[in-house]
């Protein structure tokens, strides 16, 4: 049994991700998203989906972004 690079449990129906070149074997995606999942730099929630970008920082949502100074991420209306 492998163990789970969050939370240690050894667990037979682990899995792999593989991100950025580097493999980490989880026991659950609840483990996955707190190991891998970005964070937003000012609300510190987990980003899930796409998110918004600006200058290379990433955000949950485009109010986030605009409290935070971004001028060019919008929500869509």
């Amino acid at each position: 049994m492998a163990a789970c690079k969050t939370c240690g449990n050894e667990y037979d129906k682990t899995f792999t991700v593989t991100m950025n070149g580097a493999s980490y074997t989880f026991d659950s995606f609840e483990c996955a998203i707190h190991a891998l999942a970005p964070v937003c730099p000012r609300c510190e929630c987990r980003i899930l989906g796409h998110g918004v970008e600006e200058n290379g920082t990433i955000y949950c949502c485009a109010n986030c972004a605009a409290k935070s100074g971004a001028t060019v991420v919008t929500d869509r209306a």
